[in-house]
């Protein structure tokens, strides 16, 4: 990086449709777009995971190229997100490449942000996640010291108040707030509104390995586009969780556009499958 002082590194799935390969081992249903309304948007065959390095932009260069580093193949009895945070923790774990001692960024898409993929990789202090979460989902705050203090035996209080992201009644005041202008490459001009609250917490789990995401906070940033005449450019807004012992080190603005980035990994699948014969 010359600009960043990060690692930029994205992982997401893709899949390899074999449907007619009735001896290939450990065939599985995996997803495939379809244009037939009301047809589930499944296959069979095979699926893999890649992580990629999201390079800055170059002059002469287009800004939509990657660097894959690690792919993998899912197998039916993976958890697909789990193998991708796996293989950000082999790239973090390797003395030889720079990603072992220096700030790095790692991206995901909705299905990333459950708790068991975010803990994976808590115990690096150097890595910091961000994850788009899917806006049906409830979050809390940091309890208050009243909420910690209360009188009696019981479970210590982990969590504070509900914070709902569907309903903004349950909201409190934002930490910060950004306004960014930015302009598409056919020349659309956008107001991005960006608002963060810093230190919230999800639940975590019981079973099968207990996940303590209460001793994990994140920093939580709702982002909604509007057209230059104010009218909303995406119906609904686009949250992202930034979790990590480094987090602040991170702008506000750069996980907008570090998840904006995230999206090169899709010409990469399909420059790779059509081009270079990756399937």
């Amino acid at each position: 990086p010359q600009e960043r002082e990060y690692w930029r590194m994205g992982v997401d799935v893709t899949p390899q449709p074999r449907p007619y390969a009735e001896t290939l081992v450990d065939r599985g249903m995996v997803y495939a777009p379809t244009v037939i309304k009301g047809n589930k948007p499944i296959t069979i065959g095979h699926q893999y995971s890649t992580v990629c390095y999201l390079p800055e932009p170059e002059s002469g260069l287009t800004g939509s190229w990657v660097v894959p580093l690690l792919t993998e193949r899912v197998t039916t009895e993976q958890d697909k997100e789990l193998v991708g945070s796996d293989q950000v923790g082999a790239l973090l774990s390797d003395d030889k490449l720079p990603f072992a001692e220096q700030l790095c960024v790692d991206v995901g898409d909705s299905s990333y942000s459950k708790p068991a993929c975010i803990h994976r990789n808590r115990h690096h202090s150097n890595l910091v996640s961000i994850a788009r979460v899917r806006g049906s989902r409830t979050l809390y705050r940091q309890p208050t010291e009243a909420q910690q203090n209360q009188d009696g035996a019981g479970h210590p209080t982990w969590y504070g108040d509900e914070f709902k992201l569907p309903d903004s009644s349950t909201w409190h005041a934002p930490d910060e707030e950004l306004t960014v202008y930015e302009q598409s490459r056919r020349g659309k001009s956008y107001r991005v509104e960006i608002q963060s609250w810093h230190n919230m917490l999800m639940r975590g789990k019981r079973k099968p390995t207990p996940i303590p995401m209460h001793q994990h906070p994140f920093t939580l940033i709702r982002i909604v586009r509007y057209h230059a005449d104010g009218s909303l450019a995406c119906k609904k807004p686009l949250w992202l969780l930034v979790i990590g012992t480094r987090r602040h080190e991170i702008s506000v603005a750069d996980c907008y556009q570090s998840y904006r980035q995230r999206f090169d990994l899709e010409h990469f699948f399909r420059f790779g499958k059509q081009k270079m014969l990756l399937t």
